[in-house]
């Protein structure tokens, strides 16, 4: 139904690719191997999504990179049809503005599995800015075997060795308070927050 509503099913694919990960980057080959679908239709309907204003590209270090364009007129009702784990709150901004707060952000099941996580955050290269130092950051209470496959099977999936830092609630919260420097970075850094149960970087 919703591939006859939206035209195609590789459009469709690429909705829910892109408002599934707001402020992540991806280039063509990346997207095509996401979503296994031909290259010819990837890029056609990454055309059309472009010259609607839907998506954004930018060209770095020769390689081309599409993301959501959270400023699109209809970036919230889209991302309510599409946005998967991230229906139930809208991941923040580089400027770290965040959506409504009224209703707690459902944890993924791929998350519960690790224990009790408060904060996931990506940002370095899923969003191409470096300033964090890091790609993934977890706070919580995670079981170690748990972690080790999640970040081996996310590395598999994504084809590239990606840092992570894990740290507990009391530590994270501590860091904050004294602004130390490697979390200042995180929250200056643009990234993606798909758990914040406490509401930890509002």
């Amino acid at each position: 139904m919703v591939e006859q509503l939206f035209g195609s099913k590789t459009r469709v694919k690429l909705l829910q690719l892109f408002y599934s990960n707001p402020n992540r980057s991806f280039y063509v080959r990346e997207i095509t191997r996401k979503i296994d679908e031909q290259i010819n239709s990837v890029r056609r309907e990454l055309s059309n999504l472009l010259s609607i204003g839907i998506i954004v590209s930018e060209n770095t270090e020769n390689k081309l990179y599409y993301e959501v364009n959270q400023k699109y007129e209809y970036f919230d009702p889209l991302q309510e049809i599409f946005g998967g784990g991230v229906k139930k709150k809208r991941a923040k901004s580089s400027t770290g503005a965040a959506g409504k707060q009224d209703e707690p952000a459902e944890i993924d099941d791929e998350y519960k599995a690790l224990g009790k996580l408060e904060l996931v955050v990506y940002t370095g290269q899923f969003t191409r800015d470096e300033r964090a130092g890091i790609d993934l950051l977890m706070v919580g209470n995670v079981n170690t075997n748990a972690l080790d496959k999640f970040i081996a099977e996310l590395e598999a999936k994504e084809g590239k060795e990606l840092r992570y830092t894990m740290m507990t609630l009391a530590d994270f919260k501590y860091r904050l308070q004294i602004k130390d420097r490697f979390v200042a970075g995180i929250l200056e850094a643009k990234k993606q927050v798909v758990v914040d149960t406490e509401n930890l970087l509002t």
